[in-house]
């Protein structure tokens, strides 16, 4: 091949990207290409001839001829600056970082320098070193070998190594033990598919300190080409913090559903020890009603059979003191009825009463009480009703119904003294999954019908809220009120299967709420009161079963003076053997419910066997569920309350000797 001609030549010189300087033994320059021009400022003829220190930087001058001289003792091709970048001075005097490839023409007795302007590479290493340095994760670049070749300082302060330190060493260095063996197969992979990827944040990974101590990491790999070939970065993040924190928001996590089980729990029993509180106290007070009522029934009917006497005598002395007389005693007899009322109050809370229940709709019993509720409340008070009528039917007694309204207007008006409004509001209503805790005790699920009766009065302040159903508390100055009226309006409701709860804020009134459970039957026709009859008499025997000594008197003298026949007993053992007896002719048996030894069930199941047509009526103060279902009359079950009048004990009886 033949050598390339000199215009060959000078065109490739002209055309190099870098200054081609050529320089003689004497350090004169003797070629410059245009980019020499270009990149020192000089003219072509004011380079030529001139010694080549004119571009160097006036510091390193004095030393220069010394290089060039050991040069030209061993005159092999080699680049300078590569990895401290040289100085070089332009024309102005102002200086930039090169890089110089020397070659020698031995032929030409020259050596030939090119001559590479650096500055702007130099820019951009400094550019990405300081981003490298202010990065906030630990950077180790990786060569295909597994030694790294670019550390930040970050990569220093994770990994407890210094910069020189780490420079140089094979990767495995920062991984733990336990990968070591598995790394430079993961590395080689990687080399082989460089795409960038994050590792570590679906499993955990870790890295090794130079103290031995390991971290948890996640890691991100992207390829870098640099001028030594493709290297890995490694973008390293220790991890710790956010993993501590992870677990700390756990922890409290955990911690708070246990307070939120703690403080529940809390609530339950609390709602539990009222529960318990209540029935406890729901039980003395039916047993203390229980005894009431046969005392009541002894002095009412006592009390009536001399007021009877005292009438008699007031009409044939008509200006007597007998008319005086008679008028006292009819006091006695309104007292005893106001005691009845309030033992009917204290066996309504304790769920002791005795209910007749019927399919009904809440919207009629509030039509047929809104009148006397309006008297109740009086006429600075507004009554507003909201009825859906749309309304399911409920079982319940009817009465005990209109007893909870007239509890809770009683309670509006006192805490409205200055006028408001009461509004009863009906509707369906649906508790969900999980039942409603709000309720005293909480609802489960299922369909019920609302009964809301709400006040605009003074409201009830929250340490009093939480006591308002207990018994004989009251806010009422003494004398004024019994402490009985919610207390009733809890029972009625619980009795009948229902829950309640009261809201209030003072001085924006308060909310009594009410679900009684949906019955699927069709709400019945409510009956309409008969007309008073004349008293029903006849000469039947009877026979009646009273432990209380007075009650059995008081009971066979009103039975006696009315025309019966009338057999007595004091216990269930007492009155089988009188049934035993053949010779005895028994019409009825009239049996009190609660007697020691023997309750009256029992009794009417014993005499039934001997006698299974005989009539039983059943007369208590007290109805225990044994008897009454729950406190509810059993179909064709026949039973007088206590304390009883007379109209109403002949009444019963007769009812039940004629079949009807």
């Amino acid at each position: 091949m033949s050598a390339p001609s000199d215009a060959v030549v000078i065109g490739l010189l002209e055309a190099a990207p870098d200054a081609i300087i050529g320089v003689d033994r004497d350090g004169r320059i003797t070629v410059v290409n245009a980019q020499t021009v270009r990149m020192f400022g000089y003219e072509r003829h004011e380079l030529i001839g001139e010694p080549i220190e004119m571009l160097v930087p006036h510091r390193f001058r004095p030393r220069h001829p010394a290089h060039r001289r050991d040069y030209l003792i061993d005159p092999q091709p080699r680049a300078m600056g590569a990895g401290v970048p040289l100085a070089a001075l332009r024309k102005d005097g102002s200086e930039f970082p090169a890089e110089i490839s020397l070659s020698a023409l031995v032929s030409e007795d020259m050596v030939v320098a090119a001559v590479r302007d650096v500055s702007d590479r130099i820019r951009r290493e400094a550019k990405f070193q300081g981003l490298l340095e202010a990065a906030p994760d630990a950077i180790v670049g990786v060569a295909g070998d597994g030694r790294i070749t670019l550390v930040n300082a970050q990569a220093e302060r994770l990994f407890g190594y210094p910069r020189s330190e780490l420079l140089g060493l094979p990767i495995e260095t920062l991984v733990p033990d336990s990968a070591r063996t598995r790394h430079p197969g993961h590395r080689h992979r990687y080399f082989a598919d460089p795409e960038p990827r994050p590792m570590g944040s679906g499993s955990q990974l870790s890295g090794r300190r130079r103290d031995g101590s390991e971290f948890p990491a996640e890691i991100s790999l992207s390829a870098l080409e640099t001028e030594d070939g493709l290297i890995v970065s490694a973008a390293i993040r220790d991890v710790s913090e956010r993993i501590e924190a992870a677990a700390e928001r756990q922890r409290m996590e955990a911690e708070h559903q246990r307070l939120a089980a703690v403080a529940e729990r809390e609530r339950l029993e609390a709602q539990l020890h009222q529960a318990q509180r209540l029935e406890s106290l729901g039980q003395l007070a039916g047993g203390v009603a229980h005894d009431f009522n046969n005392l009541l029934a002894v002095m009412l009917n006592y009390t009536t059979l001399v007021a009877d006497l005292l009438e008699e005598a007031a009409a044939d002395d008509p200006g007597g003191s007998w008319s005086q007389a008679a008028g006292d005693l009819q006091q006695v007899l309104r007292a005893g009825q106001r005691a009845t009322e309030l033992t009917h109050q204290l066996l309504a809370f304790g769920r002791r009463e005795v209910v007749r229940p019927r399919v009904l709709d809440l919207n009629v019993v509030i039509r047929e009480v809104e009148q006397l509720l309006l008297r109740t409340l009086g006429e600075h008070i507004r009554l507003h009703a909201e009825l859906d009528p749309g309304l399911r039917p409920v079982l319940a007694d009817p009465g005990q119904i209109e007893q909870v309204l007239l509890n809770l207007a009683v309670n509006a008006r006192d805490a409205m003294p200055g006028g408001g409004t009461l509004t009863v509001h009906t509707g369906n209503h649906v508790v969900g999954q999980g039942g409603d805790q709000s309720m005293r005790p909480a609802a489960p699920p299922g369909r019920y019908v609302r009964l809301r009766v709400a006040d605009t009065g003074v409201g009830i302040p929250a340490d009093v809220l939480e006591r308002v159903f207990e018994p004989f508390f009251t806010t009422k100055p003494a004398g004024e009120g019994t402490g009985l009226g919610l207390a009733t309006v809890y029972g009625i409701v619980t009795q009948a299967g229902g829950y309640a709860n009261l809201h209030s804020t003072v001085g924006a009134g308060t909310t009594f709420v009410a679900l009684l459970p949906v019955t699927h039957e069709v709400a019945a026709a409510t009956a309409q009161p008969s007309a008073p009859q004349q008293l029903k008499r006849g000469g039947e025997t009877i026979l009646v079963v009273e432990d209380e000594a007075a009650l059995r008197a008081v009971t066979e003298r009103i039975l006696t003076r009315n025309g019966y026949q009338v057999l007595t007993a004091s216990s269930g053992p007492e009155a089988i053997k009188a049934v035993e007896d053949r010779h005895l002719h028994i019409d009825l048996l009239l049996t009190d419910v609660i007697m020691p030894h023997m309750h009256g069930q029992q009794l009417a199941e014993e005499i039934r066997r001997v006698r299974p047509e005989l009539p039983v009526v059943f007369m208590s103060g007290y109805a225990q569920p044994f008897i009454t279902g729950e406190g509810t009359l059993e179909p064709h079950t026949i039973l007088i309350t206590k304390p009883f009048s007379q109209p109403e004990l002949l009444d019963r009886l007769r009812d039940a000797l004629d079949g009807i």
